[in-house]
């Protein structure tokens, strides 16, 4: 068997990647019962929400994967906050939406001591950390419990802190990869690489497994990411149109059309880079609008998550009209195989590239 997929306990060293806001334990079970390992995304869930999805996912008697976040939570910053609604106030007033009634607070907490307990009385067979690794303490109880920890590296330098400091697998998150970067070393973009140049780096460089993702859609990039010495592969974008996925329906046809050509990062939606579809928002609050292009990044945007608050009534309002001026269309640079399928038949689409 692949070591890799000992470690996770499955027949493919394939792993779904946790997508929040776009799935719950559903997803993550039809994955293993394809025989790769189904993730969980537990950052944005309270404490009842996350305990009935771990339910759930035990009740299944599969490995399963529960991912959390570790930012360190910033300071409050009056004067940070103010100019993000004071650049934001153009939309609401064009939205009819009151400015002055947007929420304070963050919107996604870090692994902590509670996350802890209550995780405590799972012991899934993996936990993964975006944002490196947490405090020593907890990562000790974590692995008490004999639960497997990985966590994404943008960088060697990334990846070979995750190994000394206790990772058991390193996922190599390349430039291409959807969602939130997972970068924790340095916010400096420019480090981060495509998959397929970060990739054998890292294999290179730590003595633990690599994890390839970003870009890889299909058997054919399986392959690719297994003869560049990946011990396995986590595939994230392929699945936010699964039957079993929650992704709104704005969002899969967008997903499915060829607004999906063009991702790029953006701090906008949540504070910190991540890759979506382009869209309204990225275009106008991104850059410093002098130049033809959108960047997606704003220097009025909150420090992460801070900046998320003050965007959801915008989506709301937006959606109900049945636009995505202001969604988080969260995706990889390849959509290629984004389809409307059952995660199943994904699952063994997938799979057929270890069999080669």
């Amino acid at each position: 068997m692949n070591a890799l997929a000992h470690l996770l306990g499955t027949p493919f060293p394939l792993l779904q990647a946790p997508m929040a806001g776009v799935q719950g334990s559903a997803l993550a079970i039809a994955v293993g019962h394809a025989g790769a390992l189904g993730s969980l995304p537990c950052a944005m869930l309270a404490p009842d929400a996350l305990r009935a999805e771990l339910q759930a996912l035990q009740a299944s008697g599969l490995p399963h994967n529960v991912n959390f976040f570790c930012h360190t939570p910033p300071e409050p910053d009056a004067a940070s906050e103010a100019a993000w609604r004071a650049a934001l106030k153009p939309y609401y007033d064009e939205l009819g939406l009151d400015a002055a009634s947007i929420p304070a607070g963050p919107g996604r907490r870090p692994f902590d001591a509670d996350s802890a307990a209550l995780l405590a009385e799972f012991k899934p067979r993996v936990v993964s950390f975006h944002f490196g690794l947490p405090a020593p303490d907890l990562l000790a109880q974590v692995k008490s419990w004999g639960s497997k920890v990985l966590a994404s590296a943008t960088t060697v330098r990334e990846a070979l802190w995750l190994e000394e400091h206790g990772a058991d697998a390193v996922i190599a998150q390349g430039l291409e990869a959807g969602g939130h970067r997972g970068n924790f070393l340095s916010m400096d973009i420019s480090e981060q690489m495509g998959t397929f140049a970060l990739l054998p780096q890292i294999a290179a460089t730590v003595r633990v497994p690599v994890i390839a993702a970003g870009g890889i859609a299909d058997a054919a990039g399986v392959r690719a990411a297994m003869a560049l010495g990946a011990a396995g592969v986590q595939v994230g974008t392929a699945y936010l149109c699964a039957d079993e996925a929650t992704t709104t329906a704005l969002h899969r046809a967008a997903l499915q059309s060829e607004a999906a050509r063009h991702t790029t990062l953006t701090n906008v939606f949540t504070g910190r880079p991540a890759r979506g579809i382009v869209n309204r928002v990225m275009r106008e609050m991104g850059g410093s609008g002098k130049t033809h292009f959108a960047t997606g990044l704003s220097r009025a945007a909150p420090a992460f998550p801070l900046a998320t608050n003050a965007m959801a009534p915008l989506r709301a309002a937006a959606e109900k009209a049945g636009r995505t001026d202001f969604s988080p269309l969260w995706s990889g640079q390849n959509a290629t195989a984004c389809l409307s399928a059952p995660a199943a038949d994904i699952t063994r689409a997938l799979a057929a590239g270890f069999k080669d």
